[in-house]
């Protein structure tokens, strides 16, 4: 099956590239960069790799220009080491998973709070209409 081969040909690749990177790259300009997905086409002739970068905006935009010079030799690192006739093109592209979920997590404040907010209203609130909201018989109806 293509899907599965596409799978493992992108797990395989995350994994020799997140190997590389931990060995270092002698670039100064990279940070503390995770791997964090691969997608491949199904032709297998592209791969995206998605990652994130620990630190500041800036060490961000250093971390891609490092990894923009640096994707040539990571290709060729990978093609070497797949061992398949057609090494797919690599790119790099930052995962916006840190800033989602900080977002997530602001959203999930916010209405933890309107939660508090209604269960206090609700504790001091009466009930609209009767205490006893049957209707029960009037006596002149069991005269009829």
């Amino acid at each position: 099956m293509a899907s599965e081969r596409q799978a493992r040909l992108a797990d395989r690749i995350r994994v020799l590239i997140a190997e590389r990177l931990e060995k270092g790259l002698r670039d100064p300009r990279l940070g503390f960069v995770t791997i964090t997905d691969v997608r491949v086409t199904g032709d297998l002739q592209h791969a995206s790799v998605f990652y994130t970068v620990l630190g500041t905006e800036q060490e961000r935009l250093d971390s891609a220009a490092a990894l923009a010079a640096a994707t040539g030799m990571l290709r060729s690192d990978v093609g070497r080491q797949l061992g398949i006739r057609l090494t797919p093109t690599l790119e790099f592209i930052p995962d916006g998973i840190p800033e989602n979920a900080g977002h997530i997590e602001e959203l999930l404040r916010e209405a933890r709070e309107r939660d508090q907010t209604v269960a206090g209203l609700a504790a001091n609130a009466n009930h609209a209409g009767d205490a006893d909201p049957y209707v029960k018989p009037r006596p002149d109806d069991s005269e009829a």
